[in-house]
């Protein structure tokens, strides 16, 4: 799939979600705390959400971040994955996510986690019920993790381990690509 093809299957999703919860446009865009204009445009294809965004619409819909990764492509074998049959979310802010597992359905998923030079998962710190971890494969990640005084920056081959609904927001600072292998149980 292209980058279009993913953000309109995105967005199937949580559209399709959030019907199923029951819920309106405004009801959502109340509980992520964005505009309903926003969320409509995101329903509809025309908008990337943020990571922050994506991890709040998880949230309110009561599913883990990594439900909206579960439409995957077709593989030859079913524990190993190849680059052609990957599931990517391109968010806003210069993000994209690479489901790396073969399947959700273990005690850990895998993304490769590309951040172009300045990207960021957004202006407010977000939580995930899943324990996540992270090994710095090339460049730079800012950390802020709440409760912590200072950002953290780690570089290539530091890694970092969160507890389960930690608070953080990240980002690449630098003129640089970063890649990040994140780990989520």
């Amino acid at each position: 799939m292209n980058q279009q093809e993913e953000l309109e299957a995105l967005a199937i999703l949580i559209h399709d979600l959030r019907k199923y919860k029951k819920l309106t446009l405004a009801q959502l865009a109340q509980k992520i705390e964005r505009s309903v204009g926003f969320l409509s445009q995101v329903e509809r294809g025309l908008s990337r959400p943020t990571v922050a965004d994506l991890t709040a619409i998880s949230h309110a819909l009561d599913v883990p971040t990594t439900y909206f990764y579960s439409l995957s492509k077709p593989k030859a074998i079913n524990w190993v994955t190849r680059p052609n049959e990957r599931r990517t979310v391109y968010y806003a802010n210069g993000i994209t996510d690479i489901l790396v597992s073969p399947n959700m359905n273990g005690a850990f998923s895998m993304l490769d986690s590309l951040l172009a030079p300045g990207a960021n998962s957004g202006e407010q710190t977000m939580s995930d019920r899943a324990e996540q971890a992270g090994f710095v494969l090339e460049g730079e990640l800012t950390l802020w993790v709440e409760g912590e005084a200072d950002s953290v920056t780690l570089h290539q081959g530091d890694s970092f381990h969160l507890a389960s609904f930690a608070r953080c927001r990240y980002a690449n600072l630098t003129e640089l690509p970063a890649r990040v292998l994140w780990v989520y149980n």
